[in-house]
């Protein structure tokens, strides 16, 4: 019998896949898991290579601009958002083990009649978060949360009712950035890890292990064009991040893409602010799929995710195009904001 002694020579042999690293938690936290979770989160790494390769050459398709639809949420629909909502109709729709997704694209939850099996997994989504700076070659995203079907769930249910489960309940949640490269953020509720999509091999490879959110950054991250319609408690307490009364002087690092705002916050700390305004009482990002998951990875990576009244993970749905409020980021800057978010401190109604 010849012994064969593999050559590594000229090659990484620490390289791990997205897909190797699913499997490998799924062993070390479920080892009597069937990998039917890991066959999901494929579905979702599939549609988002496919998003990719369509923003990397949005110069040179006829994939950009508005393509003359209005969504749900009465905005206008970019050709791009079209397709990357379809490919991941599509890449989960094919997966039995999904039973209902939930898009922002979409007025209601998406059943699969025709299957011959019971899916026990719900997947909400934004698609392509951002896709207005789409043009202008400014980073864009797909974020994305994972619940379990509701037990006792069957056919005959309303699959709105599915998708109406607080963030605590989220059995993994993650984005893409598609940037000057593609990065995945994923969470099981083991550690936040991120992976970098190498185009050589087509696949996600481990770049970012155990992402840990700086207990206090130099950024805050908000839209100041409407500062005169946020709430005053919110407006001292940016004045107060502004001022260099913390030990550092904030600056403001601001993109209008919440996936790319929300990276940034994650690797170099801070804090991003969505806050109500007079145009949106109830402020304007999406509970389900932009809130929750974005929630789930700050508390995964030591940080926190606020409504301005509590965790936002905590904050039972109502409808699944709900809105929230959404305050994000390390331990120090949140202690902070909670503190200026107290009744003592003249608080209005938003953060009561």
């Amino acid at each position: 019998m010849k012994n064969v002694t593999l050559d590594t020579a000229g090659a990484d042999s620490t390289i791990i896949t997205v897909q190797q690293h699913i499997l490998a938690e799924q062993r070390k936290h479920s080892p009597h898991a069937s990998g039917s979770f890991s066959w999901l989160l494929s579905g979702i790494t599939l549609a988002t290579k496919m998003t990719e390769a369509r923003v990397r050459r949005a110069g040179l398709l006829d994939v950009l601009g508005t393509a003359g639809n209005v969504n749900v949420q009465g905005e206008v629909q970019q050709k791009l958002d079209v397709y990357a909502d379809r490919a991941l109709v599509h890449c989960l729709g094919v997966r039995e083990n999904v039973a209902i997704i939930a898009s922002e694209e979409s007025e209601e939850a998406i059943t699969f009649d025709g299957r011959s099996g019971h899916g026990k997994y719900v997947v909400l989504f934004d698609p392509l978060d951002g896709s207005s700076n789409l043009d202008v070659n400014v980073s864009v995203g797909t974020i994305f949360s994972v619940l379990r079907l509701p037990e006792g769930f069957t056919s005959e249910d309303n699959p709105t009712k599915a998708v109406l489960q607080p963030g605590t309940e989220q059995l993994a949640a993650g984005y893409v950035v598609y940037g000057s490269s593609t990065i995945m953020v994923y969470t099981t509720g083991h550690g936040v890890h991120g992976f970098t999509l190498d185009p050589s091999i087509g696949a996600y490879v481990l770049s970012h292990e155990n992402i840990r959110m700086p207990e206090q950054g130099t950024y805050y991250s908000s839209n100041d064009a409407y500062w005169d319609t946020f709430p005053a408690e919110y407006r001292e307490y940016i004045a107060h991040l502004r001022s260099g009364a913390t030990g550092r002087r904030y600056a403001l690092r601001y993109i209008g893409s919440l996936v790319a705002d929300f990276h940034r916050t994650l690797l170099r700390g801070g804090v991003f602010l969505y806050p109500p305004t007079d145009k949106n009482p109830e402020g304007k990002l999406r509970l389900l799929y932009e809130a929750n998951p974005v929630a789930m990875i700050a508390e995964q990576a030591g940080g926190f995710a606020s409504s301005g009244s509590g965790r936002i993970v905590d904050v039972p749905p109502t409808e699944i195009h709900q809105r929230t409020p959404l305050i994000v980021g390390g331990k120090e800057e949140m202690e902070l904001f909670e503190e200026y978010c107290k009744p003592a401190h003249s608080c209005t109604p938003a953060c009561v």
